[in-house]
């Protein structure tokens, strides 16, 4: 991904990356393709594949901290509220010429509409859970999960 995505990519984004099936080998499969290309990119990150409630995946790789599974629960409580990446949430409040923290009336502790959380959508069940990084600036967060979607999807 190179530059800024247009709010139009990143709905294109999540209308592509939909799969028929989620289940938990592909959660293992996919968290373990995110954890190869972090430690080809020597990437300090956190990563959390939930279905639901239940987290299914969960990697802490060498320089993330546990300020990053924060942020991961932040990012992951805007797709489950939105239905949309936390990228693209956040996009849609600049968009407007605000911000998400401005504007959507919810506590920052709680929520964060940064880069890096995006849906898990099965065809026919619509989004039943989410692939969240955290560790880097957010373009390269959600840059990294959708990398890692898309290799996923290319290798079924």
């Amino acid at each position: 991904m190179t530059g800024t995505p247009t709010i139009e990519e990143l709905e294109a984004q999540e209308l592509r990356l939909v799969f028929d099936q989620f289940t938990h080998d592909d959660a293992w499969a996919l968290g373990s393709l995110l954890v190869e290309l972090a430690r080809e990119r020597h990437a300090p990150v956190a990563i959390d594949i939930r279905r639901g409630s239940q987290q299914l995946f969960h990697a802490a790789l060498p320089g993330s901290t546990p300020d990053n599974d924060a942020w991961i629960d932040r990012k992951r409580r805007v797709v489950e509220r939105y239905g949309a990446s936390s990228y693209l949430v956040g996009a849609r409040f600049r968009a407007k010429g605000t911000t998400f923290e401005d504007s959507s009336r919810l506590d920052p502790d709680t929520f964060a509409a940064h880069g890096g959380s995006f849906p898990v959508t099965v065809m026919g069940a619509g989004i039943i859970g989410t692939v969240t990084v955290s560790g880097l600036p957010q373009l390269e967060d959600h840059a990294l999960v959708v990398e890692a979607l898309e290799r996923f999807q290319g290798a079924q």
